[in-house]
């Protein structure tokens, strides 16, 4: 494997000091959910029920969130998103141990909708600065990083939880999140590429971009997430079936480890290679692995669907950024954003109903399903119309 397309990508003016802010910016943001959970949970003595329900306002509402900072961005940059979701973030946080159940209930929703959008931030000026026949590798970068974000976070949540006290996650997330937020805001990473200009009317409207390839990379970014999403409760409620339940953390941190390796042999392959096949080999692959019946087996059998998961997510987000015109491709990310994040919410609760009412060995059936039905839904928005041929998914240019 040759590591100079990574080289190549390290080189652009900007792309380290930007790669570090989301890092900064994504730590946080992977312990927000488990974070909210504890609280609710052991702060407020309530049910996971309850916790759940909050959860999902939150998600919910970054959903939405995701793609009106993406129009905001494009239309007048970063900065003004970065300013109001900085303070918006540091005020819900650093109050949350103050809040009641019915505030918190009440404040997640538009807490959510003004989280800071990672995906926006970040995606949006990398493919400002990355030639296109750089991208792919620049994203799968980048999602090899947001897998070690998702990584650190929540053990850096269950640590500080188990150490102190449920209140004082919220409290640091109130007080880091900000501050990488103003990081970003003095990096002030460019939304375009140089000669990339606004058409004269404005921004394109929606039904020239939103086409059928443009939705299908959505498709397959939420139907990846569903798996994923999936997979971590698959892994847990069948260890914990199989008594287990103390190596799920080791499983786990491989399944991680795959998806990072799968995600830099991506990058550095010259090979296109197609998200619509990276969602089918991602479900395919996790629909066996409830048939495992040891921690290690399992370990060594999630190699497959591991491998694929950061590719897919990586591969999605470079053929969005190649759909997008330039002028509307920060809200193209922040739609993509928010497929993602639904899906990942819809993921776990789904497979964990199955579990309960199924079997746990059906967990992981479920969440490859989710992969295989977003894959044929993508192919079907791409499918020819009317005699025509296939609409076109673009391929990724060698790096």
């Amino acid at each position: 494997m040759s590591f100079a397309p990574y080289r190549a990508v390290l080189q652009v003016p900007g792309v380290k000091p930007l790669l570090l802010g989301g890092f900064l910016a994504r730590v946080p943001y992977a312990a927000m959910g488990l974070s909210l959970t504890l609280y609710v949970r052991f702060g407020l003595d309530l049910g996971y029920f309850e916790a759940g329900v909050v959860g999902a306002a939150f998600v919910v509402g970054s959903a939405i969130g995701s793609t009106v900072h993406g129009r905001i961005a494009d239309r007048f940059g970063i900065r003004p998103v970065l300013v109001v979701t900085s303070v918006a973030m540091g005020a819900f946080w650093l109050s949350v141990g103050a809040m009641s159940y019915p505030v918190l209930l009440l404040a997640a929703l538009p807490a959510g909708a003004l989280n800071l959008p990672v995906f926006v931030v970040v995606r949006q000026p990398m493919a400002a600065l990355i030639p296109e026949g750089n991208r792919r590798t620049a994203f799968a970068l980048d999602s090899t990083l947001v897998e070690i974000t998702f990584m650190i976070g929540p053990a850096l949540a269950t640590t500080m939880a188990a150490m102190a006290a449920p209140t004082v996650i919220p409290f640091a997330i109130g007080v880091w999140a900000p501050l990488a937020g103003m990081f970003l805001w003095w990096l002030n990473p460019r939304t375009r590429a140089e000669g990339e200009e606004t058409p004269a009317g404005g921004t394109v409207p929606r039904r020239q971009w939103l086409s059928g390839p443009m939705l299908a990379m959505f498709v397959i970014g939420a139907g990846a997430m569903v798996a994923l999403g999936g997979t971590d409760m698959a892994v847990i409620s069948l260890l914990e079936g199989y008594g287990q339940l103390d190596w799920a953390w080791v499983v786990l941190a491989a399944w991680a480890l795959y998806s990072m390796i799968g995600g830099l042999i991506l990058g550095a392959s010259q090979r296109p290679v197609s998200p619509l096949w990276l969602v089918v080999a991602l479900g395919v692959t996790t629909v066996p692995l409830g048939l495992t019946g040891e921690w290690w087996l399992l370990a060594l059998a999630l190699i497959p669907a591991g491998a694929v998961c950061a590719p897919t997510i990586a591969a999605s987000v470079d053929t969005v950024s190649r759909l997008a015109p330039p002028s509307v491709r920060g809200e193209a990310m922040g739609m993509h954003g928010s497929a993602i994040t639904l899906g990942g919410a819809v993921g776990a609760p789904l497979t964990g109903w199955v579990v309960d009412n199924v079997g746990v060995q059906w967990g992981f059936v479920a969440a490859g399903a989710g992969a295989v039905l977003a894959a044929i839904v993508a192919a079907w928005l791409v499918r020819p119309r009317s005699g025509r041929s296939p609409e076109p998914v673009p391929q990724p240019a060698s790096a």
